[in-house]
């Protein structure tokens, strides 16, 4: 497939460009820094602003499928802002591009943690992720009204960390997958690898998922 990665250079971004190029997707990555991203076969580097609409447009036209992994960044002061000015680009940059197809990697913030209860809401959510994670459940809502993109939004585990690549997961939809009492996690190698299996099989279009070892 023909894919544009938006965030490459990011925690997820970097392990998805990986899997991808693994897989032998041809890959276009934006970047608003081209020479942090190092050369491979398979990839193509252009830089584009993912906060100018039509920057993304020009970069993801003729794709088969675009991936947001888009953060500004956790130490940003005004992360919330950036992120949701950033996803309101890359969404209408999609459209504007042609493409249909769009993975959203989003946070676990927005997970239900009891009925009407999100993560993010609860009282032991760490402070210094909250902004963000109040961001990434906006973006959640927002492309839910995207009704003419093929979209997929997925939510990591509540742990997220470096690791080895099993290629081995679980799925779930709207809560939190757990270890008995303890919370789910997964590799980011193989959280990239649900984020491949998705594109190239797709099983939650228009749907919110998440996945856990």
């Amino acid at each position: 497939m023909k894919i544009a990665l938006i965030g490459a250079t990011g925690f997820v971004g970097s392990a998805v460009l990986e899997e991808l190029l693994r897989r032998q997707h041809q890959v276009t990555a934006l970047a608003r820094n081209p020479g942090k991203i190092a050369a491979s076969e398979g990839l193509t580097v252009v830089q584009a602003d993912a906060q100018d609409a039509a920057q993304v447009a020009q970069a993801v036209a003729g794709q088969d499928a675009v991936v947001n992994a888009y953060n500004p960044g956790w130490t940003v002061p005004d992360i919330h802002d950036q992120f949701l000015i950033g996803t309101r680009a890359i969404y209408a940059g999609v459209k504007q591009g042609g493409v249909k197809r769009l993975l959203v990697v989003g946070g676990a913030g927005s997970l239900y943690v009891a009925p009407g209860v999100q993560l993010v809401d609860t009282p032991g959510f760490p402070a210094e992720y909250k902004a963000g994670a109040l961001a990434a459940r906006e973006a959640l809502n927002l492309v839910r009204n995207e009704s003419t993109l093929d979209w997929t939004f997925l939510s990591p585990p509540i742990l997220l960390a470096p690791g080895e690549r099993t290629g081995q997961y679980r799925l779930g939809t709207d809560a939190p997958l757990m270890n008995g009492e303890a919370p789910g996690g997964i590799s980011v190698a193989d959280l990239a690898v649900a984020i491949a299996d998705e594109l190239e099989n797709p099983r939650h279009v228009q749907q919110r998922f998440t996945v856990a070892s």
